[in-house]
């Protein structure tokens, strides 16, 4: 067996199973799962048309790098959506489509790393947990990178060692930021550019929660929009990753794409046409239409915008909660430890949610994501108005 396969460690969700191991849960209280960040508003019905419309495609074997018309699509909207001029994103040599971001993300590391370097991947501590697995089984070292409260939950490139940066061969960024929902600015990807000119490496940036922000007037900028405006057109060491299954409802989609790099892309092409998962033609219409379409995720948008704001002013007077700039998750404070704060929350309200300390490492001598749950407020708005009545009467029911 893999030898590296010892070194993964319990998915988090693994845990929070243990966690709630033997608990019987009020029978008076619905139950209320807050802790998965899995989309529950319906699936756009056009979408499900288009898909249903292209089942005859189920009789093609479909290739690795997609239909030409699904490879555009996404060039179009990634140019729209970032203010990159027209043609910038070259649809033949610069996108492919990948069956969702977690399978491309793992993926992707094993197609870059060199495993006989040495290689470090640096990844933000709070993390989605993909990205260690995939650097432990490529055979790397991963370098956490606490985002904490006195930083604004976001990443200070100048606190990694030179030592680090020296061996580093691919770095994970994540913005808007799961669990946190902070968006990296301009000046941050800059930083991050500067540096991986200087010690080579490729900047892996998960944005697949970029179509879930606060403010309509000011969307979160990606990656291959600052290297463009820097002048970087053809977004050397920049890879993308975007999914429509938080932008479009479509989780069961697994439809998602990875862009930038064309020389990276060209070597993560050769290495998917052995790993052999292309998207089923089908679902690549699907997409098509998906990406073709805006109203539908301005709609998305609304709803938790919504479900942000009855939540929050339900909770504001008995902790401290506030509005993410994106994403769909709340990173709440806790006033005991996150792990005892989910189990007797499940206890004594049936409700779910994930402990902060389960989606970090120890770092620098400390847990950033202890002392903190994860919300998904991927409910009906019914639900989370509900969650955080009962939220609110926990916290009040046990104060230290």
């Amino acid at each position: 067996m893999n030898p590296h396969l010892s070194q993964l460690h319990p998915y988090p969700f693994e845990k929070l199973a243990t966690l709630k191991q033997g608990i019987t849960p009020p029978a008076d209280k619905a139950h209320i799962a807050l802790s998965i960040g899995e989309p529950k508003h319906a699936t756009p019905h056009f979408i499900q048309e288009a898909l249903l419309r292209h089942l005859h495609g189920l009789t093609q074997y479909p290739t690795t790098k997609g239909l030409p018309e699904l490879r555009q699509a996404i060039a179009d909207w990634t140019c729209r959506r970032f203010g990159i001029p027209t043609g910038g994103v070259d649809a033949e040599t610069q996108v492919l489509p990948v069956n969702g971001t977690r399978e491309a993300l793992f993926s992707l590391v094993q197609a870059v790393i060199d495993p006989a370097e040495k290689p470090v991947v640096i990844m933000p501590n709070p993390f989605y947990q993909i990205y260690e697995g995939a650097a432990l089984l490529a055979g790397a070292e991963p370098y956490y990178l606490n985002t904490v409260e006195a930083d604004g939950y976001l990443p200070d490139f100048d606190s990694v060692p030179e030592a680090i940066w020296q061996r580093c061969q691919l770095m994970f960024i994540c913005s808007p930021g799961n669990p946190t929902g902070t968006v990296l600015t301009p000046a941050d990807h800059l930083k991050l550019l500067a540096f991986a000119e200087k010690y080579d490496f490729v900047i892996a940036s998960d944005e697949c929660y970029t179509e879930l922000y606060d403010d309509e007037a000011h969307p979160p900028q990606g990656l291959l929009q600052s290297a463009y405006q820097a002048g970087i057109t053809d977004f050397k060491r920049c890879v993308i990753f975007q999914s429509l299954s938080k932008r479009s409802n479509a989780p069961g989609l697994r439809s998602g794409f990875v862009a930038g790099d064309a020389e990276v892309l060209k070597q993560y092409f050769k290495y998917r046409t052995y790993h052999g998962c292309p998207m089923p033609v089908p679902t690549q219409h699907a997409s098509i239409a998906a990406w073709n379409d805006e109203e539908h995720v301005k709609h998305n948008r609304q709803l938790y915008r919504d479900k942000f704001s009855a939540f929050i002013e339900i909770l504001q007077d008995v902790c401290e909660t506030s509005r993410p700039p994106a994403s769909f998750y709340t990173w709440l404070k806790t006033p005991i430890s996150d792990t005892e704060f989910a189990r007797e929350l499940f206890a004594q309200q049936n409700i779910t949610v994930l402990p902060g300390s389960y989606l970090s490492r120890e770092s620098g001598g400390i847990n950033p994501g202890a002392n903190h749950v994860r919300i998904a407020l991927v409910a009906p708005i019914e639900e989370c108005v509900e969650a955080a009545q009962r939220i609110k009467a926990f916290l009040n029911e046990n104060k230290p």
